[in-house]
This record gives C-alpha cells, structure tokens and sequence, in this order.
C-alpha cells in the first residue's frame, strides 16, 4: 500500500520545481544542497522523502511547515508568490495641496502596479528606495512620444530637490507637471527650465520666487499603442 505522505511529497515536491524553479533541477540543488540523483529518486518513486528532507526543503524554499504534507500545495505556492510582490501605490494628490492637485487632462488614474522584486531589480534603475516608488498616471499631450495620457508612470518620491537635470513630477501652485527639468546658470542665480517632449509646447522657467515642490523623480515610463 502507498505511503499517503509519500506520495504527497513527491506531487509537491514536483509542484515546487514548477513554481519556484521553473522545472530546474540544478537550480533546487543550489538552493537546498539536495543532490540531483536524490531529486530524481524522490520523484521517480525509487524513494520516499523522509521527514528531516521535508523539513528542510520548507525551510530553504520559505514554505510553512508542514507545506509539503499538506494536499494544497499548489495554493500555499501560489500563495506565497503572491506575498513576494511588490505593490507600487498610486501617488496620493489629494493629500498634498488640502484641495487636491490639479492634474489637467487626466484621463482616469491607475491605482497600482504589483510586481516581483526580481522585475523591479531588472526593470527600474537607480531607485532611493522600494518603498519610495510611486505611480503616476500620465496626462495632457506636452510629453509626447515619451508617454501618452493615461499611460503609467514610476516616480521615485525619496528625490524632491533637482540636483541634476532629467524628468520630474511636481507642482507650480496647484497645478501639478510632469516636465524635464534643465538647471541654468543665470547672474541671478540658478533657475530651472522645464521643457515639453513635445515641440509645440514653449519651455519655460521656474525662477527662486514661484511656489514650486518636487514630488518625485520620474525613472520608468510606459508609452502605449493602440492596434
């Protein structure tokens, strides 16, 4: 008669070489010190997996205890790649200026993004920090091709001085911008001008009297199409 145990083990043992390894037997080595032939034997029935080998797969591959016996495996997989991602979260405009920000010609707004941490390393350069990212819904035409109204946006909100010249989200009274901003060197002192991807827009200049604040630098943008 068929160990129930056993049998358990070897259906989620091969459910987590899917789902955390993509079928790699030697990446599973790598990250458990098990031995391929022993992986192989374990999955091909030739032996069952004992109780100190259960336990320790749990523990290097961050199940619960116990998730190896257990029939919904597959859910507590699922489960637990769901808790590794990462939620982007709106930016919050209507905390920021008592009456809300103005963001003309927005159409709609996107709540948030969620996404693994391995996209965020490979996808997103050079961010102050995971919790400092924030989306922003593209709107009004001045920054096209860059993006489209409507399109997503991650802004970095851990930088809100311009210390160096590229794209920024901020404000100028209570209307908000999404602009490139050049620092120019003027006898007065330092102004920044902020210009439009989009050529039938006029730059223009943020000079040390305007009620300005920067909510973010802009690192990702997505420019849709329609087909």
């Amino acid at each position: 008669m068929q160990n129930p145990i056993a049998a358990l083990r070897r259906r989620n043992l091969a459910i987590l070489l899917t789902e955390q390894f993509g079928g790699s037997h030697t990446a599973f080595k790598h990250r458990t010190g098990i031995s391929l032939s022993q992986t192989g034997q374990w999955l091909g029935g030739e032996r069952n997996m004992g109780e100190s080998s259960a336990r320790k797969i749990e523990s290097k591959c961050g199940l619960p205890v116990g998730a190896l016996d257990q029939p919904e495996m597959d859910t507590l997989a699922e489960t637990k790649r769901s808790e590794e991602r990462l939620s982007i979260p709106r930016f919050d405009t209507g905390g920021k200026m008592g009456d809300g920000l103005e963001l003309r010609d927005q159409p709609g707004i996107i709540e948030s993004l969620k996404v693994s941490p391995e996209w965020l390393q490979k996808n997103v350069k050079s961010y102050s920090a995971a919790t400092n990212l924030a989306i922003v819904t593209g709107f009004g035409d001045s920054m096209q091709p860059m993006y489209n109204p409507g399109d997503p946006l991650i802004i970095d909100v851990g930088i809100v001085t311009v210390e160096f010249d590229a794209v920024y989200f901020f404000r100028v009274g209570q209307e908000g911008f999404i602009k490139r901003l050049q620092r120019i060197p003027t006898e007065a002192g330092m102004i920044l001008r902020a210009k439009s991807e989009n050529k039938e827009y006029d730059s223009w200049d943020i000079s040390p009297g305007m009620d300005f604040e920067v909510f973010g630098r802009v690192l990702k943008v997505w420019c849709s199409r329609d087909f």
